[in-house]
């Protein structure tokens, strides 16, 4: 036997023993012995312990880039739900999945410390903001136009902070308060350095408001990237919005998550040997299965040399149960096709769709050597 397929039977062998202890009636309930709540000591020692030593990408990637991302929560809220515990990837578009899927612990595992300390922003900023607006109000550095009644759609609530002008007196009030909140208040040992980094982030909010968009930094001229604003107030295919901001009821679950520190970031390349794999080790000493994996369109950057092989093998270690899920999302054309509206200077887009795929399903397509490129996995995804 080559030493490729014995690896991937060692993953297929691992899955199934996995796949079978879960659904099997007899094995203990799983995710009944998550924590409630991490106390501040425990989420930093998850964060210090599990993260990975930083790594790059094309763009910081402050916001997301696909539309997309709520088409396919109905579907999951029907075929997955209880969820035990959530992956993902990347800035807050996870917010809105954890938001929709309410599940009892999440992380976020993302290649650049900087994705970390963004979501300790936004950690900062959620807690100390009660309401929708009062989140806004800090995280833009900018006071409504308008009052927004409790209740109001996300698209009322965005409409009230467009073409506000940021106010440099919020900004170093709110920038002062993240730094007190998390070292102080939380007693979160941050590095040399990471204070600047979230200041950056921070400060890029402040630049471009509701209007900050994936490619921000690449200059001034029309970028084609939906903005905070866009994605804030897309809704699914029957027109139902359902973003973190869509509702206060879905505010007030992330923010509820938040204060119990149970959205977890952490720096890790999904190829790479510690994060993962950590994660894996946590949620099988606690009981609990991986329901959602959102892996957004990362893969695709794994078919060099043997990192999907390195991905399928940490993959294969997570706790997982026959409803355990893939998010995907795939960029159509390879990003050239864009989405035009009526009244729009230009095309949203890149066009993206979201693909579901049951975890189990690709494991074993990769063991029997049919996943050789990122298009097989788009592939079976359709399956």
């Amino acid at each position: 036997m080559s030493r490729g397929a014995s690896i991937r039977l060692g993953i297929l062998v691992v899955a199934v023993s996995a796949l079978v202890l879960c659904v099997t009636p007899t094995s203990r309930p799983r995710a009944e012995a998550l924590p409630q709540r991490l106390d501040d000591r425990t989420f930093w020692t998850l964060i210090d312990d599990f993260s990975e030593p930083g790594g790059t990408f094309r763009s910081d990637n402050l916001v997301s880039n696909e539309l997309a991302f709520e088409q396919v929560i109905p579907t999951l809220q029907t075929q997955i739900a209880p969820v035990s515990a959530y992956v993902g990837v990347g800035p807050d578009q996870n917010f809105t999945y954890i938001a929709a899927l309410q599940p009892r612990i999440a992380f976020i595992v993302d290649i650049r410390r900087q994705n970390m300390l963004l979501h300790l922003m936004y950690k900062a900023l959620i807690e100390r903001s009660p309401t929708r607006v009062e989140f806004l109000a800090r995280l833009f550095s900018r006071k409504p136009r308008e009052d927004v009644p409790a209740g109001a759609t996300a698209d009322r609530l965005l409409a009230a902070f467009q073409n506000v002008e940021p106010s440099p007196v919020a900004f170093e009030r709110t920038r002062q308060d993240i730094h007190r909140f998390l070292q102080q208040e939380h007693g979160f040992t941050l590095r040399t350095g990471d204070l600047g980094a979230i200041d950056y982030v921070f400060s890029a909010f402040y630049s471009a408001g509701p209007e900050i968009r994936y490619s921000f930094g690449r200059g001034t001229g029309w970028q084609p990237f939906p903005s905070y604003r866009d994605l804030m107030v897309e809704h699914d295919l029957n027109g139902v919005q359902r973003s973190y901001l869509a509702t206060d009821d879905l505010y007030r679950t992330l923010r509820d998550m938040e204060q119990r520190n149970l959205i977890v970031p952490i720096v890790g390349d999904f190829a790479g040997p510690k994060a993962l794999r950590s994660v894996a080790r946590y949620l099988d000493l606690h009981h609990a299965t991986v329901s959602v994996f959102y892996t957004s369109n990362v893969e695709q950057y794994l078919f060099q040399g043997d990192l999907y092989q390195r991905f399928c093998e940490n993959v294969a270690a997570l706790p997982i149960d026959a409803r355990s899920t893939f998010i995907r999302a795939y960029f159509l054309n390879q990003g050239r096709v864009f989405r035009f509206e009526p009244g729009q200077a230009g095309p949203i887009g890149p066009r993206s769709e979201q693909l579901l795929n049951p975890i189990h399903v690709l494991l074993a397509a990769f063991n029997e050597g049919r996943i050789g490129s990122y298009y097989d996995v788009i592939d079976i995804s359709r399956q």
